[in-house]
């Protein structure tokens, strides 16, 4: 395909990764608001992102097999359709249940855009001309990630608006980006007579969830030694097993167990878990932190955030660059695993009088080691991997981040809750200020309102959320330096120059093929 081919079929790929960045970012920084106008509780704040990241996370590896067995355009459509649907169930929420439900649904479309975009741009492009075509996605997710809180904090100030729009702002979004796929994606059609491995399917997703729930649940609602831990994690074990069982035995297992005697997948893979528990566990709660302990309002709040933003586009774009024109990538993974763990440490010295111009520094340096780290693993193990499981390698890249993300959310939210309550009943026992209903910095008491609060109040809740978020950054860089350590025993191979469809070719004994027209010929 040409250069200009490859644009015009990316540009609905780029709307529906802007729509699905666009919804998680615009949400994050309204959910303070969101929680206080439900009258929900700090659980439920952690419960309201763990739940689309859940239903991400069980779902990205079926969606990854689908793509390797049928239409990939058809299942992008059905992706950003289930998550117009899961946006307007958010946007006309009236108690914090079928929000939750609602997200759940969002989380199922969005673990199609995460699988099923970065398939089909190794299936287009060749991994050596990857990183310039990243960058341009680099881009995106930048607009996606700065423009989310602006808007969302916006929206949430403008009153005749209100923090539904946030939902509804997403749709005509959405419904661009189908439009978009069906006119300028084209892609070969696989026809291949097989049976979805659907017990394979129902047994990950459900040993998955017993495991995700329980780490959501655990030390909030119960005890980490409990009856309620042996049975989820008993469970979910079980289910898991099984799962393996079944997928070692079927024709065509969702997640092939095979590709992982392939030391590059299986390194990346692991890498990919531990910065999920690092970067979305540490970063999830900033914009509490930037409201409650700052004492900034969300609009404000989303532009504090632009700092890590710019550096993680700054980086991963440079980086992609200039892998393309080297064909080195190795030393771009080691460095960006190196910045990770030092920006982690450094947000891990926040307080409620941090001086913005240094916390802006310690953004921008854990954006430039995202930067640089996060899809480079994805291109070292598509690069590795024959063309016929480049969807079932590419999804199970996206699907240890993303459990891994939503271990760190749920248990450093654990923390986070359990860390404001102790730190507020300890301010609240020095000052002598007595709270009606035991305050409201417990694990299930009401995410307080700030602007309501007496002045010696407001200071303890500022302090106790300052000394919790920084405990979770501490937590957190430990994972960043594991991630650094598998990272280093990856070994660096030459950038494959053809497609992932000229491959697919090739393999099946056909000879490289690169269509271009608007009816390509079938590729078994």
């Amino acid at each position: 395909m040409s250069h200009r081919q490859i644009l015009q079929a990316m540009s609905g790929l780029m709307a529906g990764m802007f729509v699905a960045i666009l919804a998680g970012t615009v949400v994050a920084n309204a959910l303070p608001t969101i929680i206080a106008d439900l009258g929900a509780s700090q659980s439920s704040y952690t419960w309201v992102v763990t739940s689309e990241l859940l239903a991400m996370t069980a779902t990205v590896p079926l969606w990854g097999k689908l793509s390797d067995l049928f239409n990939k355009k058809l299942l992008l459509q059905l992706s950003l359709s289930m998550f117009v649907v899961g946006s307007l169930l958010a946007g006309f929420s009236h108690g914090v249940g079928l929000l939750i439900f609602s997200r759940v649904v969002q989380g199922i479309g969005a673990g199609g855009l995460t699988a099923l975009a970065q398939v089909v741009m190794a299936s287009v492009i060749p991994p050596r001309q990857l990183g310039k075509y990243a960058g341009i996605f680099g881009a995106v997710f930048a607009v996606g990630t700065v423009a989310g809180p602006l808007v969302g904090g916006v929206l949430v100030d403008t009153s005749w608006l209100g923090w539904r729009w946030c939902f509804f702002i997403g749709v005509p979004f959405a419904l661009l980006a189908i439009a978009l796929l069906q006119r300028t994606l084209r892609l070969p059609t696989v026809k291949r007579q097989v049976r979805i491995d659907w017990l394979g399917a129902f047994l990950i997703v459900a040993g998955v969830c017993a495991l995700l729930i329980w780490v959501s649940l655990a030390g909030n609602h119960f005890d980490w030694a409990s009856w309620q831990t042996g049975a989820l994690t008993g469970g979910g074990v079980l289910l898991l097993v099984a799962a393996v069982f079944v997928e070692s035995r079927t024709p065509e297992p969702v997640i092939p167990l095979g590709i992982f005697k392939n030391r590059t997948v299986t390194l990346t893979t692991v890498a990919s878990l531990l910065v999920g528990v690092a970067m979305f566990g540490g970063t999830v709660f900033l914009s509490q932190y930037f409201q409650i302990s700052l004492g900034k309002s969300p609009t404000v709040a989303g532009l504090m955030s632009l700092p890590m933003i710019l550096g993680l586009l700054v980086s991963s774009t440079v980086a992609g660059q200039v892998i393309s024109r080297t064909g080195k990538w190795k030393r771009y993974l080691v460095a960006g695993a190196v910045v990770m763990s030092v920006g982690l440490a450094l947000l891990a010295t926040i307080d409620a009088k941090t001086n913005f111009g240094l916390l802006s520094l310690y953004m921008a340096v854990l954006g430039v080691g995202v930067g640089m780290l996060m899809q480079n693993l994805v291109l070292a193990a598509q690069n590795d991997v024959s063309a016929a499981d480049l969807g079932a390698a590419t999804s199970v890249l996206s699907f240890f981040r993303s459990m891994g993300g939503t271990i760190g959310v749920s248990v450093l939210g654990a923390i986070l809750a359990n860390r404001v309550a102790s730190e507020t009943a300890k301010g609240l026992s020095s000052a002598g200020v007595t709270v009606p209903g035991g305050g409201g910095g417990s694990g299930e008491g009401s995410v307080p309102d700030m602007s309501t609060l007496p002045a010696p109040l407001r200071t303890i809740i500022e302090h106790a959320y300052a000394v919790a978020t920084a405990d979770l950054f501490l937590i957190a860089t430990p994972f960043a330096v594991l991630a650094l350590v598998a990272v280093v025993f990856i070994k660096e191979k030459p950038l494959k120059t053809t497609s992932g469809m000229e491959r697919l070719a090739e393999e099946a004994g056909e000879g490289p093929t690169a269509p271009t027209g608007k009816n390509p010929a079938p590729v078994a």
